[in-house]
């Protein structure tokens, strides 16, 4: 795989793979030719895959940067940060490239629908920024047609068996910033619900704090869902027409707390730009993803719904963007 001619901007490419020897074909050269060019290189991946590309990369290794993708994108939300944070700290110093491979057969629904939204804002996010180039693994042996289907759509550029197409499916840039409006599955009967305005925050607060402790969580995964519950509901009572409705129901594994209202979301980014020093700027978004395992935002033609899922048992989370250690791991 040879670099573009003219990479003046963020390349997305869609890497089509099946079974390990294709999977080490598209993506041992491609970080190769970061290494020789001194490129700074990034692999999100899983840890057998980063285990088996070192044991392929041999010395080389030691000039790329790994980071477990169940860590950085165990919430999908959380994965356009990191990158943004590796573009950021190596920006100006020529081109950059990473390999990111978000979605995987274990994922579940829920989780799979926003890995594919993530993958089409990853173009909003860096689609006029510093010019890098990301390559994004789809295992064609286990994931269903749909789903590679949808990352033709996501991904300008698809290599299969070694060949690079311009997609002709793409949705381009506009598109893939557009209100995402994909409906949400009804789970069934609530265990909580109410109506709030201004005045009733702190009723909001004490239905998901005890919903949340009769669900099983303990009392500082409780407290960071009802953190996180509250300020999308502030956010409700400010932006979104004075107030809201509240839904919390229990999941096989998590505790889901939908808030409904009548505002709109203009900015498809707001939930994963981190905000700046600046004490006034908005932060509940950004603060809701790093506190919840899963966030679900939808703009429908009568207002936002909000989803946050909290599972009774943890699964490794990162409270703030992963920083980039000197042994070459990314944590």
């Amino acid at each position: 795989m040879s670099a573009p001619d003219s990479l003046g901007k963020f390349r997305h490419e869609a890497l089509l793979y099946s079974g390990w020897a294709e999977f080490v074909a598209g993506t041992v050269p491609f970080i190769r030719q970061g290494v020789k060019a001194d490129e700074p290189v990034l692999v999100v991946e899983s840890v057998d895959k980063i285990e088996m590309l070192r044991v392929a990369l041999g010395g080389e290794a030691d000039a790329v940067l790994f980071a477990d993708m169940a860590e950085v994108g165990s919430n999908p939300a959380r994965i356009i940060p990191a990158w943004h944070e590796f573009v950021t700290r190596h920006g100006g110093s020529g081109r950059m490239r990473g390999i990111g491979e978000p979605i995987w057969k274990g994922r579940s629904p829920d989780e799979l629908i926003e890995c594919q939204r993530h993958e089409s804002l990853l173009n909003v996010a860096f689609g006029h920024g510093e010019p890098w180039w990301l390559l994004c693994p789809y295992d064609t042996e286990r994931l269903d047609a749909s789903v590679i289907d949808e990352a033709r759509r996501s991904h300008e550029y698809v290599v299969e068996r070694s060949e690079v197409r311009r997609s002709e499916t793409f949705r381009g840039l506009e598109e893939s910033g557009a209100p995402f409006d994909v409906p949400l599955p009804d789970r069934g009967s609530s265990v909580g619900d109410m109506t709030f305005g201004l005045e009733g925050l702190a009723s909001v607060r004490n239905l998901v704090t005890r919903h949340a402790r009769a669900a099983g969580l303990d009392a500082g995964r409780a407290k960071e869902l009802t953190t996180a519950v509250n300020e999308i509901a502030t956010n409700s009572v400010r932006h979104g027409g004075g107030r809201g409705t509240l839904r919390i129901w229990q999941e096989q594994a998590a505790v889901v707390c939908e808030i409904r209202d009548t505002g709109r979301l203009s900015n498809p980014l707001a939930d994963r730009q981190r905000p700046t020093p600046i004490h006034t700027a908005p932060r509940g978004l950004w603060l809701v993803n790093h506190l919840c395992d899963l966030v679900q935002i939808r703009n429908f033609a009568d207002g936002t719904v909000i989803r946050l899922h909290m599972r009774r048992k943890p699964q490794h989370r990162l409270s703030v963007v992963p920083d980039v250690q000197g042994d070459g791991s990314f944590n």
